[in-house]
């Protein structure tokens, strides 16, 4: 029976081992596709993210009034919706399925919060963005619809205004 050299076994793990990182870090650099979601706004209009976010760049922020980062957070989101809403870019804000509806719709109120809010009330729209439940959970999605980033906790606003900058001047 023939035998192998000793050397075999490690070369072709290692190979295979390459060729698996490979794959991995290939498949890493591919961009996952926004769900497709419906949602209401607190003023009880109906909205589909395929028509309202065609051809735009959003941010979509997970959030609840009972989160402390989230309302720290929260005048930034305003601040970068702000700056960029004239140039192609869009903000919702996805109230928790926990939160209270008017603890929501005081705090948008109260707050004048500029772009949309939603109430994820069945937590639907969590469920298709994978399961969030942690707060503030925020997608930044490309004009093609392709989630680019996703943040769990605040953002660096500065590194997420010059991601933003980019995808706005892609074509």
């Amino acid at each position: 029976m023939n035998k192998l050299p000793r050397w075999t076994l490690p070369v072709v793990l290692g190979v295979a081992l390459a060729a698996g990182a490979g794959f991995a870090f290939r498949g890493s650099l591919s961009r996952d596709t926004a769900p497709p979601v419906s949602y209401v706004l607190l003023d009880g209009s109906r909205h589909d993210s395929q028509q309202a976010w065609a051809g735009k760049v959003m941010l979509v922020n997970f959030w609840a009034t009972s989160c402390t980062t989230c309302v720290k957070e929260m005048p930034q989101v305003v601040a970068t919706y702000q700056k960029y809403k004239d140039k192609g870019f869009d903000t919702l804000a996805v109230a928790m399925s926990y939160d209270p509806p008017a603890y929501v719709s005081n705090f948008a109120e109260t707050r004048q919060l500029p772009f949309k809010v939603a109430m994820d009330s069945t937590g639907d729209i969590a469920r298709s963005f994978g399961k969030v439940q942690l707060t503030p959970t925020t997608f930044l999605i490309n004009k093609r619809g392709e989630i680019v980033k996703r943040f769990v906790g605040e953002p660096d606003f500065d590194a997420l205004h010059a991601t933003i900058e980019k995808l706005l001047a892609e074509g």
